[in-house]
């Protein structure tokens, strides 16, 4: 590992101060579970290293009837796991904190870290893109939100500008009648990337899809929403066929690639077989909120 000096700051205007002045020579980190790794294989080899995890203003998880949950960028994936509010709001993003990794990386990694590494098969994403989430960024120009289906470019590349810290994280409220479901398929139960993500987020009125959301993990250069899959079911009554219909939309709007851990034409297939199971489920959740 390579010597690089190191800052803790605790307040907000510190850090991005100290990202403004070291530019792209600077990381910030917070749990570290990636940038470690990295630096110790040396990929990454910064001059400054910025800490975020003492800003106590980027540690908290809220919810209020207008403005929904609210997650800090510091929040460990582990506490939105284990969160009574997130269980009760917003259980498929729990259950999605679940699927990372190990407890012991989970009670490091954050939530911002987990969407900013811009990884196709980060865990947290597809089920926060199926909400229709948005995130915070801060800057010395100031705040701005982005929606989430916005925020990734690329292969680990977002919109945040150099002197940019993402800050929050922005769910809209929950809605009656509405279900969501994250289903993550990989070799292994544990310990594992995902070989496809698939979230679904169904909200029904007078019997009708009246919101949908569908997100989809590597089977892409960058998590993404099924817009067309959406739109097979949005304001019409669900029904097999038509749920049937969306997951062939979905695995026709995927473009995956063959890597170590499957081939672009099994994720193609298995996008169908799960987007397919993530929507009945989502409907059911959903019709039980209804009763």
């Amino acid at each position: 590992m390579h010597r690089f000096e190191y800052f803790a700051p605790e307040t907000l205007p510190d850090a991005i101060s100290l990202l403004h002045r070291y530019g792209s020579t600077a990381r910030l980190i917070a749990g570290g579970t990636d940038l470690i790794t990295a630096l110790k294989e040396r990929t990454e080899k910064p001059g400054y290293l910025i800490n975020l995890a003492g800003i106590s203003e980027l540690c908290f998880i809220k919810y209020d009837h207008t403005y929904g949950l609210r997650i800090g960028a510091a929040t460990t994936v582990r506490e939105i796991e284990k969160s009574p509010l997130v269980q009760a709001t917003f259980p498929v993003i729990s259950s999605a904190a679940s699927t990372l990794a190990s407890i012991q990386i989970r009670n490091l990694a954050t939530a911002a870290g987990n969407i900013c590494r811009a990884s196709p098969s980060a865990d947290l994403p597809p089920a926060l893109l199926a909400l229709g989430a948005s995130v915070r960024l801060a800057g010395l120009a100031g705040q701005r939100s982005v929606a989430l289906v916005d925020f990734f470019t690329g292969p680990g590349k977002t919109v945040l500008q150099p002197d940019e810290i993402l800050i929050e994280i922005l769910v809209p409220p929950i809605k009656p009648c509405s279900g969501a479901i994250y289903i993550k398929h990989c070799p292994r139960r544990a310990m594992d990337l995902a070989s496809i993500g698939i979230a679904a987020a169904i909200t029904l009125e007078e019997g009708c899809c009246s919101e949908i959301g569908i997100a989809m993990g590597a089977v892409a250069p960058t998590p993404r929403r099924a817009h067309q899959a959406e739109a097979v079911l949005r304001s019409k009554p669900v029904t097999t066929g038509l749920i049937e219909q969306a997951a062939e939309t979905a695995a026709f709007e995927a473009s995956p690639i063959s890597d170590v851990r499957a081939s672009a034409a099994y994720r193609r297939q298995m996008v169908k077989v799960l987007v397919c199971r993530a929507l009945q489920q989502a409907f059911e959740l959903a019709q039980v909120k209804c009763l």
